[in-house]
């Protein structure tokens, strides 16, 4: 511990991303009151071109990258991130050193509910992931991009639509009385660890991974671990048509995960769509198996 009497946590510089740097530094300071911890803020890629959807330029991993370099290159020590904004396959170098107690994990509208929307209504959301579910629920529905920090999408609710959010976002924000319906996880199947957080750290870096690893919370890490796991044997790409959603039986630390999954042949109206079910004991092979299954559902290799 004393070679790091300040810890340094690379974050963006979004309101959601500085509340989540600020919770982690929270729960570490709480853990070691003889270390002072600092948010050092990143900007990145992702924030920066708002213009255009973030799969034109590298998937969700645009808003990770230049965070996670401030941590390589020793400008920090570690970095907090959306578990959902990470790819799968973790950079060389470092280490997803824990992952926090997490949030809500389910998708939510703004503007209306689902059931409530006029035919041909129009839903705001930059998620193929979220488009195909939807799509699949609403063959009427129209879908347009949303970009943008979350006062951004906020003030972009369609007329007589909606937009798409992750409903612990606006939590999180204090912002939860803007939120017209939180979906239920077996109608839209969420993002890979939506709601929680990862925290990295440089794999070599024995002291701050001693330090952030009290902060870890084994049962959200096991349901993080089987989601992702899910996803890096889709590919690792987490602007997929995929979604993946974990649950733990009573025996939180060593007993059954129930893990569903979800993938599509794009988030266009009228693509084939397959989900399954399967539980099992060990997260790594909970999520390969049931990536597996989907994949040759939809004999896409």
């Amino acid at each position: 511990m004393s070679d790091h009497p300040v810890l340094r946590i690379a974050s963006r510089g979004s309101p959601l991303a500085v509340w989540q740097a600020t919770h982690v530094a929270g729960l570490l300071a709480t853990a070691w009151p003889q270390v002072s911890v600092e948010v050092v803020l990143v900007d990145t890629e992702g924030d920066r071109r708002l213009d255009v959807p973030i799969s034109s330029f590298g998937g969700k991993g645009v808003f990770a990258k230049e965070v996670q370099a401030a941590v390589l290159r020793g400008d920090a020590d570690l970095a907090v991130h959306s578990a959902k904004d990470l790819p799968a396959v973790t950079v060389d170098g470092l280490r997803l050193a824990c992952v926090p107690e997490r949030g809500d994990a389910r998708d939510a509208l703004v503007g209306s509910t689902l059931d409530s929307l006029p035919t041909g209504a129009t839903v705001a959301t930059g998620s193929q992931r979220r488009r195909a579910q939807l799509a699949a629920l609403r063959p009427d529905l129209t879908f347009v991009e949303l970009r943008g920090n979350m006062a951004t999408r906020l003030s972009k609710v369609p007329d007589g639509g909606a937009i798409v959010v992750a409903a612990v976002a606006l939590e999180r924000l204090g912002l939860a009385d803007r939120l017209s319906e939180v979906l239920a996880v077996d109608r839209l199947v969420p993002q890979v660890a939506q709601g929680a957080l990862a925290v990295e750290c440089r794999a070599d870096d024995v002291a701050v991974n001693a330090l952030v690893r009290v902060i870890e919370h084994a049962p959200s890490r096991r349901r993080v671990d089987a989601e992702r796991t899910f996803l890096a044997e889709l590919g690792g790409d987490c602007d997929l048509p995929a979604g993946a959603h974990a649950v733990l039986d009573h025996d939180q630390v060593a007993g059954t995960i129930t893990l569903t999954g979800v993938l599509a042949e794009s988030g266009e109206p009228g693509a084939h769509l397959v989900r399954h079910t399967a539980t099992g004991t060990d997260p790594v092979t909970l999520g390969t198996d049931t990536a597996r299954v989907l994949r040759t559902a939809l004999d896409v290799g």
